[in-house]
């Protein structure tokens, strides 16, 4: 088997593992799939997490998960979707971060894996056996991977921002009640 066949066949195992589990936590999320809560059960979550809007946190965190594992599965605009499932799961480890690394202990293990696996993917590419080697890479072009990086990296840290200012305020004014 030559090094090209087996990094196609590489690329290929690790985009549809890695796009499963995003697209099916993103089903739990937004579908009530796999043992999920639903959107219902998943705006509360995201408001016990101190996300606000709480609903629309829900419905992004569910369609991000959800589109950009099914675009990684099908190696399609692969940039983009790598980038979109780093940004979400930037969100995810700011959640998990304070009960430190391991899984095991609540710990952003987890969530940061997904995160820099898809990343990895996005930067790389998605190999010979994608729909974005089909279409001759049209949603695969340097361009694609530097907007897409840059604008999760930009909109992550915006919701993560917004999340911990609204944690300090909420903290302060619970300071003054008492």
């Amino acid at each position: 088997m030559t090094t090209i066949l087996r990094r196609d066949i590489g690329l290929l195992a690790l985009r549809l593992g890695t796009g499963a589990v995003l697209a099916a936590h993103g089903t739990q999320k937004l579908f009530g799939w796999f043992g999920g809560g639903g959107l219902e059960g998943t705006t509360k979550g995201m408001e016990a997490m101190g996300f606000h809007p709480p609903k629309q946190s829900a419905l992004a965190a569910g369609l991000a998960e959800t589109g950009s594992g099914v675009l990684l599965m099908l190696g399609l605009a692969t940039p983009a979707a790598g980038a979109a499932a780093a940004g979400n799961m930037a969100g995810a480890v700011s959640v998990h971060a304070p009960a430190g690394f391991f899984a095991q202990s609540g710990g952003f293990e987890y969530p940061a894996y997904l995160g820099f696996t898809a990343a990895g993917v996005g930067l790389v590419g998605p190999g010979r056996y994608s729909l974005d080697h089909a279409t001759s890479h049209r949603f695969d072009q340097p361009w694609v991977i530097a907007t897409a990086f840059v604008a999760s990296a930009v909109a992550a840290a915006a919701i993560v921002g917004k999340r911990v200012r609204d944690q300090v305020v909420e903290e302060a004014e619970g300071t003054e009640e008492e």
